[in-house]
């Protein structure tokens, strides 16, 4: 599929203890490793976004590409910097996806309900849900999109991604949390924890 795959490892990871939370462990294999084996069949290439030295990813063989707008600005910046690398290392692609890279369960179906729902719905762009609550970092982003988000993060300052999402017309795709919510993210250490409990558990890989 002509999709670029946006792996968001960009934030600072305070409440993991700092570092690079996409390299912990999860069951032998990095959070980033579990992401990738599920959404690179879903996708034509996939992208890092991180700030930082980028050779800490080198066993990935995967471009790393950093915010263009500085002091960690949020999720949108890394889209941001997505949407540009799409632009110019795939210009005849129109779409990018986003994925949290602290989500080792998100859906193997992701990039194919999210683009279903576009085309149902004749949306801009989609995110996914779960359990009642909205992710708006797992969404589905249109190339054509990423001037008027440069100006939203660069002018204007947004930094909530529900915010500048408000200003188009959004599509939601519900997918299922039982028996694990897909969208489980391993913000502390306890969580690794749980994640960890969950592989034993619930049969997941």
């Amino acid at each position: 599929m002509n999709i670029v795959g946006l792996l968001l490892a960009g934030g600072q990871s305070r409440r993991m203890g700092g570092g690079d939370k996409a390299l912990r462990l999860l069951g032998g294999a990095s959070l980033l490793e579990r992401v990738i084996t599920r959404l690179g069949p879903q996708v034509g290439t996939l992208v890092i976004n991180a700030n930082g030295d980028p050779a800490r990813f080198a066993d990935f063989d995967l471009p790393v590409v950093a915010d263009s707008v500085p002091g960690f600005a949020g999720p949108l910046a890394g889209v941001l910097a997505g949407l540009d690398w799409a632009a110019t290392n795939r210009p005849s692609w129109e779409f990018v996806v986003s994925v949290a890279t602290d989500a080792p369960f998100l859906p193997r179906d992701l990039v194919a309900r999210l683009m279903r729902e576009i085309e149902k719905t004749a949306a801009d762009l989609a995110c996914a849900a779960s359990g009642g609550r909205a992710h708006p970092v797992f969404g589905l982003w249109p190339v054509r999109l990423r001037e008027d988000l440069r100006r939203a993060v660069v002018v204007e300052g947004v930094r909530k991604v529900d915010e500048w999402t408000g200003r188009h017309r959004l599509a939601t795709v519900s997918f299922a949390d039982r028996p694990v919510d897909p969208f489980f993210n391993a913000n502390r250490p306890e969580d690794l924890t749980a994640a960890a409990a969950l592989l034993a558990t619930a049969g997941i890989e």
